[in-house]
């Protein structure tokens, strides 16, 4: 496994890390613990480190299961957690005293004495970053947190925050059809030394190649209330999909495998989500891809900036993004 410095910290994390939130039902469908777990222990076999999940993925139910997994392991894995949400994404929380009492419950549901990354999941727009980034710090100083992120924030807001102390990563959705943050965003974290980790890399399962239909989507998926696999935006993106199909195809190699290999070009840590061993494997193997030059122009032709058709969360979500 191939390892990368983790922003301003200590840490050396792998190059792809595994995320977790479709290990809990209500998220991409039928789910199973065992399964789950035996698919993150065999991602720390295969010294996938990075682990990363949210105190909101099946309200609680994500971070137990990690902390499950991890019971014998624990030393194994760089383990990331986020808070902010309100009960069903309802609300967002970011004053101090809820960040102090969100990190005992998500300590309390791991079974962990720390995590190595604690990230505001969203920014909380009626308390001032300084305020929520100090609590954060005081985190660290009492030993719950070794190091401190934020997600989906404006460039402002990053650098704002990194005044008050030091970010080590920043969170946003990123993959071939959702290219919005290489404007700002990108430019701030690197210049600052921050790491990127992209979400979504696969464009939620769309850029794998996997998914055909709407109908394919289990009825208690969240992707069906989501604009970009809906209707006439579905059909549209089918065609992007394809298209990258087509690339992979002539590179022998997966859709899956030449989407994660574009974001590894662009220097940023991907996290795909997967509950399946196997696909843990072709996600991994992403990492021996070589993309020339005119590969990555021709990659970029089929998919340039808003080339997805849709928005990529559903109203109410877009409400707390770029905050």
């Amino acid at each position: 496994m191939k390892k990368r410095q983790f922003g301003n910290s200590d840490l050396l994390v792998s190059s792809v890390g595994l995320g977790i939130m479709g290990m809990s039902p209500g998220m991409y469908g039928y789910t199973n613990d065992e399964d789950s777990i035996r698919t993150i222990h065999h991602a720390l076999d295969l010294d996938v480190t990075l682990l990363d999940t949210a105190d909101i993925y099946g309200n609680g139910h994500n971070e137990r299961l990690l902390g499950k997994a991890l019971k014998d392991r624990r030393e194994k894995a760089i383990v990331a957690t986020k808070f902010g949400f309100g009960p069903n994404y309802a609300s967002v929380h970011g004053d101090p005293g809820y960040v102090k009492k969100a990190i005992d419950k998500s300590l309390q549901r791991l079974d962990m004495d720390y995590v190595d990354i604690y990230y505001l999941h969203r920014v909380d727009p009626s308390v001032p970053i300084e305020e929520t980034v100090g609590a954060m710090s005081d985190l660290v100083k009492a030993g719950k947190v070794r190091y401190i992120g934020i997600c989906e924030a404006s460039a402002d807001t990053i650098q704002r925050a990194n005044a008050v102390y030091p970010i080590t990563a920043v969170q946003s959705e990123y993959s071939l059809w959702s290219r919005e943050v290489e404007d700002e965003i990108m430019p701030t974290i690197k210049a600052l030394g921050i790491t990127f980790v992209a979400y979504s890399p696969l464009g939620r399962g769309f850029l794998s190649g996997k998914l055909n239909q709407f109908k394919d989507l289990a009825s208690d998926d969240i992707r069906r209330s989501f604009p970009r696999f809906q209707g006439e935006n579905f059909k549209k993106n089918m065609e992007l999909a394809e298209e990258i199909k087509k690339i992979a195809t002539e590179k022998q190699v997966t859709p899956s495998q030449l989407a994660l290999a574009w974001t590894l070009a662009k220097g940023v840590l991907p996290i795909p989500g997967t509950k399946h061993q196997q696909y843990l494997e072709e996600n991994i193997a992403a990492l021996e891809v070589k993309l020339t030059s005119k590969d990555l122009a021709r990659i970029e032709s089929a998919s340039p900036k808003n080339v997805a058709s849709g928005e990529r969360m559903p109203e109410d979500g877009l409400k707390g993004v770029n905050l």
